[in-house]
């Protein structure tokens, strides 16, 4: 409602003037019961609230409410009454006069049958305004009809002239204002999405549809819903889907409570759906459920995913992040900030835009950031583009808690000991990382891609071989967050929940455009069996959901195997990359052994070339180097041939093996 201090004053004066009407009715009463005679003023009375509504530029509150809720004329009486009862001192006096009781000085229903006109007994029902909207309140009494009556204080504060809020829903409800001051810069991919919604809520429906926005991207689905309330200049309502009530009795006066304040103040009501919160489509509706399709306002939900809802007209709208066009126009906004653009810095804008998928507002605080940090400073070109690179990459840090685990990448190509072709295979993963954006972007390609373009690997080999370090070294060489993912965690035996977990990751990290490793694969891509029972259709929608994520997500996939061979081969033809780890010969063990040791560790007469006898793997000569300097720590000792010794026995007997003769054949254990 608009309010000005002159609508304020004249909406006083009208109420003031409709209360005096009641006066007189209950005046008349008095006098008829005391057999004396009243001069009635209902007439002049009537005229001068006719004359003051025909002068308000704004309809009055009292009329608002009469027409919103479709009250009759003896119930916009009723509401008048208790309304006068609360402003008027004097008013609990008469009424306890019209009871012929000093002691009830309150409006009854029993007593507003006798006083005023065109009084029916189906006001006090349920289906009725007064009851239905909770307009006003009855005590608690044997008999209805004498049971003291009051007005809510919402719609009290509402008929003095305030703007409607509910005092019961204080801080459960918040208001937001729309957007007046214009419209909020947004991107083709989402205008499509506004449109339909005004045009949706604009038209009469009965009854209103449930609009659903799904996507883990909340800042553009609340960005749309902004600029739908701008449009159409109403306030957004936002409740927490935690908020709604866990009863039924509960949650049938939220309802009408919450109807009555949206129809008094007209806006949109968002509501946030958590995951955990809801579980529709299988068993008993829930609470939330029923309250999505009972409260009938205009209504739009926020969700990860689409949600099977019972409500019968649902209008579900995916929002996407931005795509790479609308994001490089706005880098190149953003950072050139009307000057002449440079080749250097849109390859290097060009290649955020691939990485990344930043909004609208993290692009200006990243370039408003390095701009203010290092321009000024007469840096060099690739220095401000490595602090570019480092602001998105903390910007855009995915939120995946209980599911994967970041992990702090220090290796490098010296710490990994290889065949010169894998080497090569892992320098071609980096490249097509490096170059995508020109490739795909600029060259065309991704216009011919008819599959996706994620960018997938596999590498296959025994444990401690060097696959996560490989996965450490390109994450460290690329200047990507990688996020180690445990599959046997993140499988589930409920179905649907493994799916539902590998969705959060994947569109969690889709932000940052990190580096994905999902260590032994071999518990979701085995050989995939006949389907015999729900169980077995079950995994391989799993392992085709994933495939499908992998192809799609334009980072980096990597999945690691120890068994490669028990891998399905329709499988392995979708990835692009697969590197084997081969088991390391003496001489590359012996490389990884004069590279074990830190600078600062003391180490006496360590021959390399021996200890490269040891048949272990990479993973596991640096467990012994590190026990062996426990070891030798505790004698006060340089670590010696010695130390290691003791340091491989226990790490074999981890491994279940034995030492034998010809590996430490010839060793100096002095």
């Amino acid at each position: 409602m608009d309010i000005t201090m002159n609508w304020q004053a004249e909406n006083f004066d009208y109420l003031m003037n409709a209360i005096a009407l009641v006066r007189d009715h209950l005046n008349s009463y008095i006098a008829k019961l005391q057999g004396q005679t009243h001069g009635s003023e209902l007439d002049s009375l009537a005229k001068e609230l006719k004359a003051i509504a025909q002068g308000i530029a704004h309809p009055p509150a009292l009329e608002r409410i009469c027409y919103t809720f479709e009250l009759s004329r003896f119930e916009r009486l009723v509401l008048l009454c208790c309304a006068a009862q609360a402003l008027h001192p004097d008013f609990p006096e008469l009424l306890a006069i019209a009871h012929r009781n000093p002691e009830l000085g309150s409006t009854t229903f029993q007593l507003t049958l006798q006083c005023f006109p065109e009084a029916h007994w189906s006001a006090s029902t349920e289906h009725r305004p007064l009851k239905k909207w909770q307009l006003v309140h009855w005590a608690n009494a044997p008999e209805l009809p004498r049971a003291p009556m009051q007005l809510d204080g919402g719609i009290l504060n509402y008929l003095m002239g305030e703007p409607y809020s509910d005092p019961m829903l204080a801080g459960i409800i918040i208001r937001q204002e729309s957007n007046r001051s214009g419209r909020q810069a947004l991107q083709p991919s989402h205008t499509a999405i506004i449109e339909q919604l005004i045009a949706l809520f604009q038209a009469a429906h009965d009854p209103l549809p449930l609009v659903q926005l799904c996507g883990t991207l909340q800042e553009f689905q609340q960005a749309i819903t902004i600029q739908v309330s701008h449009v159409l200049q109403v306030p957004i309502y936002t409740l927490a889907s935690d908020a709604i009530p866990s009863s039924r009795s509960e949650l049938q006066w939220f309802i009408v409570r919450l109807r009555r304040w949206l129809a008094l103040e007209p806006g949109i009501l968002q509501v946030q759906i958590t995951a955990n919160l809801i579980n529709l489509g299988q068993g008993p509706r829930s609470l939330v459920d029923v309250f999505l399709t009972t409260v009938n306002v205009p209504l739009i939900i926020l969700t990860e995913q689409r949600l099977t809802l019972a409500h019968p007209v649902v209008m579900t709208f995916d929002v996407v992040g931005l795509q790479y066009d609308e994001q490089l126009d706005l880098w190149q906004a953003a950072w050139h900030d009307g000057e002449e653009p440079d080749s250097f810095a849109n390859d290097v804008l060009a290649r955020l835009a691939s990485q990344f998928r930043l909004s609208d507002a993290m692009i200006q605080t990243v370039s408003t950031a390095v701009r203010e940090e290092m321009i000024d400073d007469g840096n060099s070109q690739g220095a401000v583009s490595d602090r570019l690179w480092e602001f998105c990459r903390l910007q855009a840090r995915p939120q995946l808690e209980g599911l994967a685990q970041r992990l702090n990448v220090r290796a490098t190509w010296d710490d990994l000991i290889l065949p010169e072709r894998e080497k090569t295979m892992l320098h071609q993963i980096m490249i097509h990382v490096r170059r995508q954006a020109k490739v795909y972007q600029q060259w065309g390609f991704a216009d011919q891609n008819q599959r996706g373009l994620g960018l997938t690997a596999l590498f296959a080999g025994a444990s401690g071989t060097g696959k996560t370090t490989a996965a450490e070294i390109l994450a460290h060489e690329l200047k990507l967050d990688l996020f180690r993912i445990d599959l046997s965690a993140v499988m589930s035996k409920y179905i649907g929940e493994t799916e539902k977990n590998l969705r959060r990751i994947f569109d969690a990290a889709e932000v940052g455009g990190a580096i994905l490793l999902f260590d032994e694969a071999d518990a979701l891509f085995g050989k995939r069996t006949q389907v015999k029972d729900s169980h077995d259709r079950h995994a391989n929608i799993e392992v085709s959901y994933l495939l499908q994520r992998m192809e799609a997500y334009q980072g980096l996939a990597i999945l690691t195997t120890n068994l490669k061979d028990n891998l399905d081969q329709a499988f392995l033809r979708r990835l692009r990359f697969v590197l084997n780890f081969p088991y390391p010969k003496p001489t590359e063990r012996s490389k990884i052994w004069a590279r074990v040791f830190p600078r600062a560790t003391p180490t006496h007469a360590l021959d390399v070339e021996l200890l490269g006898q040891l048949d272990v793997t990479g993973g596991n000569i640096k467990a012994i180097a590190l026990n062996a300097a426990f070891i030798a720590a505790e004698q006060d000792e340089p670590v010696k041939m010695k130390h290691i010794l003791a340091a491989a026995r226990m790490e074999y007997l981890k491994l279940g093996r034995s030492l034998t003769k010809a590996e430490t054949q010839y060793w100096d254990l002095s």
